[in-house]
């Protein structure tokens, strides 16, 4: 994983690590950091940005990283999400594990619950939070607009000896969800509305998927939040720009319950949007229960454990967020770069292997009926070290469909009446006549060798210019191709036209599937995700879920322009 480039975030930590701990820059004089998910639904590449940060900032100082989940409402987590955020940081590399050299640990927000009570009830004796009786509604008319100030709760100003009998109460179950909440006693009046009395505990009669039935009120993200932090010793909050409105709201927390040492910061930065993707939850969750999409691991999904399945590895997910950069100006990266980081990635690492995704039959007519000759190909060209494999070759092979043109275009350089192509790493043949099916389709090519040139250039000097893979058909391997692209038909899935839905713009192309393709022999025996470069064709993955399928990770050719 290479190192994280300096951004604004480093300047920040190295000023204040300089300046040495104070009460100015709230004791800091390490670095902690942490990545808190809601286990609700599956990462995404822009939870991975989060991480990315999170993670390597903790690495470049030395200090420690903690995965921490969010499961502060009871209605929406499930231990299915928990299990496979786990299994997603580590896949990334960026384990949270004691035992890993900057793992600090994995906590629950919910075992913070006892702590954010009594934090609530301190609140409550210094008068600075109370129990309202306003609806969800009501709250959300009290609170006013950006133009008008807020109206205090009726109910603003109750005892503290009345507002601790509630509070209590409201533990206990005594009252129906919605009918009173805690609110933190702030500014009706100021400018930004997360500080006007905002709730920090509702009450929910949901049994929590850890806690159980124990508790009938639940806190609230902007109050439980930076009480995780500075019990963890969190010092630097890095999360992305959508909390920036709620950081002064971050900071009184901290600074009025007053136990704190050190205090976290909150730091933000702007998230990963990417062109033909959707990174919101509530869509991805439409496209899978709508059956859009194959479920959260489907190859065309933004999730991570689809880019696992599709192929896309750490190194080239983390050089991707590396060059996309790290700044607090919202942006949409080009889905190209990703796709680029991949290709170069992989245009380096991944053995060479031939396929034949849509065969038509050669038969070599001067090529002896029963023999079986094996060519050397290199596996990677680009590197020696690679070394080299067998591949057979009998005197009947697949090529490509359109590698064979009765009428060919102009500048054609494959096989056709009248030339001669190479076929890689073996013997140049000529074309020599078409056998047909009853309706008139190609049935067989007939080709002759130039059985001269199985080790080099023809003898009498002529140059053939095309050069096509080819399979003996009675070694290759029937196997399944997925063509995976875009999975929208517009860059930017954010801005559709009023009346429309993000469904609407689904590629209907996004997925092509190709059976009964025809590959080298020993792609049957490698391993359920194993990389290769398809030559001439573009890089593909073997499939976890489906063994005897192919998923294309990206084509050959790179259109991404720097």
């Amino acid at each position: 994983m290479e190192e994280i480039a300096s951004n604004f975030i480093h300047d920040i930590i190295d000023a204040e690590l300089a300046a040495g701990p104070s009460e100015e820059n709230g004791w800091r004089d390490y670095v902690h950091t942490r990545f808190p998910p809601e286990p609700n639904g599956y990462l995404h590449i822009g939870s991975a940005k989060a991480i990315y940060i999170n993670y390597m900032t903790a690495k470049k100082y030395g200090g420690k990283f903690n995965l921490r989940y969010d499961d502060t409402n009871p209605e929406k987590e499930d231990p299915e999400y928990v299990e496979a955020i786990y299994r997603d940081l580590c896949w990334l590399g960026a384990c949270p594990d004691e035992e890993s050299e900057y793992g600090g640990g994995v906590y629950y927000g919910s075992d913070y619950f006892d702590k954010c009570y009594e934090y609530a009830v301190l609140l409550i004796k210094k008068g600075l939070a109370y129990v309202c009786d306003l609806s969800p509604e009501e709250i959300s008319e009290y609170r006013g607009t950006l133009t008008t100030p807020g109206r205090e709760s009726p109910w603003r100003n109750r005892s503290v000896e009345e507002n601790l009998d509630l509070f209590e109460r409201m533990k206990n179950g005594e009252f129906p969800e919605g009918s009173r909440t805690l609110r933190a006693k702030i500014d009706m009046a100021s400018p930004n509305l997360c500080l006007r009395d905002p709730a920090i505990y509702r009450i929910k009669n949901t049994p929590h998927y850890r806690q159980g039935t124990k508790w009938h009120i639940y806190p609230l993200y902007d109050y439980a939040h930076p009480i995780q932090d500075a019990m963890e010793g969190i010092t630097y909050s890095l999360c992305s720009l959508e909390f920036e409105n709620n950081r002064p709201l971050y900071n009184w927390v901290i600074k009025n319950i007053g136990v704190f040492r050190p205090e976290p910061r909150q730091i933000e930065f702007a998230r990963l949007n990417m062109t033909y993707t959707v990174m919101s939850k509530r869509y991805l969750r439409r496209l899978v229960f709508e059956g859009h999409v194959d479920g959260w691991d489907d190859p065309r999904m933004p999730t991570l454990c689809a880019l696992r399945r599709r192929g896309y590895t750490p190194s080239a997910i983390f050089e991707f967020i590396r060059r996309a950069g790290i700044s607090k100006t919202n942006s949409i990266v080009d889905i190209e770069l990703l796709e680029h980081c991949i290709r170069e990635e992989l245009n380096a690492t991944a053995p060479r292997r031939i396929a034949v995704l849509d065969p038509i039959k050669v038969t070599v007519i001067n090529y002896p009926e029963d023999k079986v000759e094996y060519f050397s190909l290199p596996n990677n060209p680009g590197d020696p070290d690679a070394g080299t494999r067998e591949l057979p070759f009998t005197r009947e092979l697949y090529i490509e469909r359109d590698d064979f043109s009765e009428n060919p275009p102009p500048k054609y350089h494959r096989l056709k009446p009248g030339g001669e192509v190479r076929l890689m790493g073996a013997y140049i043949v000529k074309f020599e006549d078409i056998k047909r099916n009853p309706d008139g389709s190609i049935a067989e090519v007939l080709v002759s060798a130039d059985l001269e040139t199985g080790n080099g250039m023809p003898a009498d000097g002529r140059k053939v210019r095309g050069t096509i893979h080819w399979l003996s058909t009675k070694h290759a391997a029937s196997v399944d191709v997925m063509l995976y692209d875009k999975l929208f038909t517009v860059p930017n899935v954010g801005d559709i036209p009023e009346g429309k839905d993000f469904t609407d713009y689904i590629n209907p192309d996004s997925l092509v599937k190709i059976a009964d393709a025809k590959v080298e022999p020993s792609l049957a025996d490698c391993e359920p995700g194993d990389k290769f470069q398809f030559v001439r064709t573009g890089y593909f993955c073997r499939d976890t879920k489906h063994p005897n399928t192919f998923n294309r990770i990206v084509t050959l050719k790179d259109s991404y322009k720097f």
